[in-house]
C-alpha cells in the first residue's frame, strides 16, 4: 500500500484515495454560541455532501477520521452523541448509499463498542460488500499505533499457528492492518486549520502528499474538496527519486 506507483514523474493526475481529518466542529458550534453536539451534527450533513462529490471529482475511495482511539477522553455526554450520530447515518443514508453503489467499511477495533454499535457496523458493511462505485471507509474506535500493534499482533499469532514463517517483512505487516486492500493513500486532507496528523494512517501515510485548509468541518464540501484536489494535482510526487533531465547529444 505505500508503494509508489510506477509512473511517479510527469504530470499529475489523480487522486485515487483521499484520507479526511474531519476537524473543527466543536469550534464551529463554539463560534455561534451552540452546543458541540450540535457541531457534530451539521459535520454528518458536510460527510454526506463530501461523499457524494468525491466520485465526480475522480476519487475512487475516501477514508474519513470519525472516532479516534483518543476520543474515549472525551466527556461522556459528548461520546454518547457521537455514537448516536452513527445510528442515525446509518439509518438515514444506507440505502441510498447501497443504491448508488458505495460500499462502505469501517475501520478500527470492533472490542469495546457497543453491541448495538458493532450490529449497525456489521450491517452497513454486509448490506454494500458486492458494491464497487466507490469505497468510503470510517476510521471508527481507530488509532493508527493500536492499528499497526494490531497488525503486528495478527502476525505473531499466524507464525503461532503456524501459518506464517519467516521475518516480519513490510508487506506482510500491510496485510494485517485495516486498510489492507485498499488503494494508496494518495493524499490527506486536514481541515480547520490544524497541521498534524493525529495518529491518523500512520503506516499509509508515508507517501501521502498533505493539505491543511483553514476550514471548519461543518462548512466542507464539493468546493472545498475541489480545492485539496487542485492542491494535490499541483504537487510533484518523486518518492525520493530525481528526474534526470535529458542531455542532449553535441552537433
Amino acid at each position: 500500500m505505500t508503494a509508489p506507483p510506477a509512473d511517479v514523474p510527469g504530470s499529475q493526475t489523480g487522486p485515487r484515495h483521499v484520507a479526511l481529518i474531519m476537524d473543527g466542529n466543536g469550534r464551529w458550534a463554539q463560534a455561534r454560541g451552540l452546543p458541540r453536539a450540535i457541531g457534530h451534527r451539521e459535520g454528518v450533513q458536510a460527510l454526506k455532501r463530501t461523499v457524494q462529490a468525491a466520485p465526480e471529482l475522480g476519487i475512487e475511495c475516501l477514508t474519513v477520521f470519525g472516532f479516534s482511539t483518543e476520543n474515549w477522553r472525551r466527556p461522556a455526554e459528548e461520546v454518547s452523541d457521537l455514537m448516536g450520530l452513527v445510528r442515525s447515518y446509518v439509518a438515514s443514508d444506507l440505502n441510498r448509499l447501497d443504491r448508488e453503489g458505495v460500499r462502505v467499511r469501517v475501520l478500527g477495533r470492533r472490542a469495546g463498542l457497543p453491541a448495538d454499535i458493532r450490529a449497525i457496523i456489521e450491517r452497513a458493511e454486509s448490506t454494500t460488500a458486492t458494491n464497487d462505485r466507490f469505497l468510503l471507509q470510517v476510521a471508527f474506535n481507530y488509532g493508527g499505533r493500536a492499528d499497526l500493534v494490531d497488525a503486528a499482533q495478527a502476525w505473531v499469532d499466524r507464525v503461532l499457528a503456524g501459518e506464517a514463517t519467516g521475518p516480519l517483512d513490510e508487506a506482510a505487516l500491510e496485510t494485517g492492518l485495516s486498510t489492507a486492500g485498499a488503494p494508496p493513500v494518495d493524499v490527506i486532507v486536514r481541515t480547520s486549520g490544524e497541521r498534524r496528523l493525529s495518529n491518523f494512517l500512520l503506516w499509509e501515510a508515508a507517501y501521502a502528499e498533505l493539505v491543511y485548509q483553514d476550514v471548519l468541518w461543518p462548512d466542507y464540501g464539493p468546493e472545498a474538496l475541489g480545492d485539496a484536489v487542485r492542491q494535490y494535482r499541483q504537487r510533484d510526487r518523486r518518492f525520493g527519486a530525481v528526474e534526470v533531465e535529458p542531455v542532449l547529444a553535441a552537433g
